[in-house]
């Protein structure tokens, strides 16, 4: 049965006229009364003039008036892409990152910044009316998008966005430098894990000595454009399984781009290990079909319109060759993440419970090897995590906590909360309208649906160092973005009309620009709100890589939190202590003596060094570990007590070394 139409009734596609009107083709031989070109091709001229229904002849007519190709209008999606990218390019550099204030960067960047982002989208919804038939404009406005939105810290920051991803570029040197891996080596600030999940870095240590880069910091902004291209062929693919609605498909990827603002696309191993994980499931949900078990699905008049035909069924041996040729690639997710195989194993089991994916073999393949790397590689963590479930394990309240308090503060980091919350919902009302309304469209992609709810139970399991609610929101997002653009994107079916579809068109044609650009609001404050956390000036990077060069090794370095640049240079010969990453309650008690609660903490006999810096005191004001002028309050009642000596002071931060030859006096009420 051919394919429902995908293309708006209301846009016409225009053609080129293709030669005489008479529709039985090219004329073969001379006739009476044809046009010029229709003799033997002499050259001789015609009194008539030319034929306007005929092309020319190329041997003929040299000595007549020019022959004009009908010109045809550019095409508008060309038209938004030019004059979107020459507003971005004539915006980025009038982005002022360096002199952010309470909101981040959402008022550093110029008018003609947010006028481009207006155009593309504009750009997509034009886009959207020819997808059946020219589907490279909304796939290049895709592509668009996710530069426009994300290229900017890539092209302009002189330093690793995300203070905490100086970490990871400090284990690729690291392993440059010693060359092996210790998963059993007892590293301070948690940095063992990445020696047990090491393939994120073994691959960038290749990629360093490949380019001949000093280090992974050269390209680690650039991680969130690379995986983001990887990824639209894969999401593509995945929504193709189930639609044929190319307007549906690009805007799911349009929705997953804008609602992407978690930020697990950085540098980081989670970056690698997604699209990893999306490529299995894509590999399986469109070759892993049992034989006999489509069932209704087979029948058009069962499914909605746009959806797509199951795919054909393959027996035992084919699925077995594909449980080879992914058997590597899950293998690689479990070398790369600790999280991520387990909710590909807890997929692949939700799937199972279909008929139609009901696959136990891959499934096995999948938990064997998941338990063969948790009980070797990374037995350690592994062991530890056990252990902490058993606490966790029912917490729902406290494993659903981001971050450590769950409480931001700051113009900019609540204007960024309350835009996660609301994208959060947008996306669930969405998704759960179509689910509701396009029933006969999820009866075809109830897999995918199953897929999108699979992570929501590990809330029950544990907290995931308060990151399992952003984790469990990115694990969903695929399906959520494509039953969010089905309730968005009406159906259109054969050509019967009746006023309740043109209803429905007419208000998709508001609802859809409508909903993007409420989704484009919700994302800017959502990833660039709190952007003065994630920028770190040069300056600061170079005096903490300073006084952690300078320390000696067994070193103990104190500092608020691990979010500033450079925090774990040198892991490997330094111990580390984040005295403030606990509750509120606990760090305004530290702060009455803060001089006697560190001296409390430090071993005898260690050498110790505090660091004090400019983003720490960004990060711990804005994510509400330390009360309101509470680290300025910090540093100056350490700088003024005798345990403590000034070694740098800088407008971006302070290092002072702990003199335990000075006597302190007790402090019951620090503790």
């Amino acid at each position: 049965m051919p394919a429902p139409s995908t293309e708006s009734s209301d846009l016409p596609t225009p053609e080129l006229p293709t030669g005489p009107e008479d529709p039985g083709g090219p004329v073969r031989g001379p006739s009476p009364g044809s046009g010029p070109g229709s003799g033997s091709g002499s050259g001789s001229d015609s009194d008539s003039g030319p034929d306007p229904g005929s092309g020319p002849d190329p041997g003929v007519g040299r000595d007549r008036g020019p022959w004009r190709v009908p010109r045809r209008a550019p095409d508008a999606g060309l038209l938004t892409l030019l004059l979107a990218t020459g507003l971005w390019v004539y915006a980025l550099p009038r982005i002022g990152f360096r002199e952010m204030g309470e909101y981040g960067l959402l008022d550093r960047l110029p008018v003609t910044y947010y006028l481009s982002l207006l155009v593309l989208t504009a750009g997509f919804v034009l886009a959207l009316r020819r997808a059946g038939t020219a589907p490279w404009w909304p796939a290049a406005h895709c592509a668009a998008l996710l530069l426009a939105l994300k290229a900017p810290p890539a092209v302009l920051y002189d330093a690793v966005r995300y203070p905490w991803a100086s970490k990871h570029d400090a284990v690729v040197d690291t392993l440059l430098a010693n060359g092996e891996l210790r998963p059993g080596a007892a590293l301070s600030g948690n940095m063992s894990a990445y020696d047990q999940w090491p393939g994120f870095f073994t691959l960038d240590a290749g990629l360093v000595r490949a380019f001949g880069v000093q280090s992974a910091a050269v390209y680690a902004n650039w991680a969130p454009i690379v995986v983001g291209l990887l990824m639209l062929p894969v999401l593509v693919l995945i929504y193709r399984t189930f639609c044929e609605d190319w307007r549906l498909i690009w805007t799911a990827v349009w929705i997953f781009q804008l609602a992407n603002w978690v930020g697990q696309d950085y540098f980081a191993p989670q970056a690698l290990a997604y699209p990893l994980h999306l490529t299995v499931l894509a590999v399986v949900l469109r070759h892993f079909v049992r034989p006999g078990s489509a069932g209704r699905l087979r029948d058009r008049t069962f499914l909605d319109p746009v959806a797509a035909p199951v795919p054909p069924p393959t027996d035992r041996r084919q699925r077995a060759v594909c449980v080879v040729i992914l058997a590597p690639l899950i293998a690689a997710i479990n070398a790369t993440h600790q999280l991520t195989p387990v909710m590909l194993t807890v997929c692949l089991a939700v799937l199972c419970l279909t008929r139609r994916y009901r696959n136990y073999g891959l499934l096995a393949v999948a938990a064997l090897l998941m338990l063969t790397w948790d009980l070797t590689m990374g037995r350690p963590l592994f062991v530890e995590t056990l252990s902490t479930i058993r606490k966790s394990i029912g917490e729902l309240t406290e494993n659903s906590r981001a971050g450590y308090t769950g409480r931001l503060t700051g113009p900019g980091p609540e204007l960024a909360g309350t835009a996660n919350v609301v994208m959060v919902l947008a996306i669930a009302v969405l998704a759960g309208t179509a689910v509701v309304l396009r029933r006969r469209l999820t009866r075809g992609a109830l897999p995918l649906l199953l897929v999108s709810v699979a992570p929501v139970p590990l809330f029950a399991v544990n907290d995931y160092g308060g990151e399992m609610l952003f984790r469990v929101y990115l694990f969903a997002l695929p399906g959520a973005a494509f039953f969010a653009a089905a309730a968005l994107v009406p159906a259109v079916a054969g050509t019967h009309r009746s006023r309740a579809k043109a209803l429905r068109r007419r208000t998709a044609a508001v609802a859809l620009p409508a909903v993007l650009l409420v989704l484009l609001a919700g994302f800017l404050p959502s990833y660039y709100g709190k952007e003065r956390m994630f920028y770190t000036p040069p300056e600061e990077t170079a005096l903490v890589t300073r006084a952690l060069d300078n320390a000696p090794d067994g070193s103990l370095i104190l500092a608020t939190s691990g979010s500033f640049p450079q925090a774990l240079h040198r892991y490997d010969r330094l111990e580390h202590w984040f005295f403030a990453e606990q509750a509120l309650s606990e760090n305004v008690r530290m702060l009455r003596d803060p001089a006697g609660h560190l001296a409390d903490g430090i071993p005898p006999g260690t050498k110790a060094y505090v660091v004090l810096t400019r983003t720490q005191d960004i990060y711990a004001a804005g994510e509400g570990l330390l009360p309101p002028d509470g680290f300025e309050t910090l540093r100056s009642k350490l700088a003024a007590s005798p345990l403590f000596r000034t070694v740098e002071s800088h407008p971006y931060g302070v290092v002072l070394e702990y003199r335990p030859a000075a006597t302190p006096p007790a402090h019951p009420a620090a503790r």
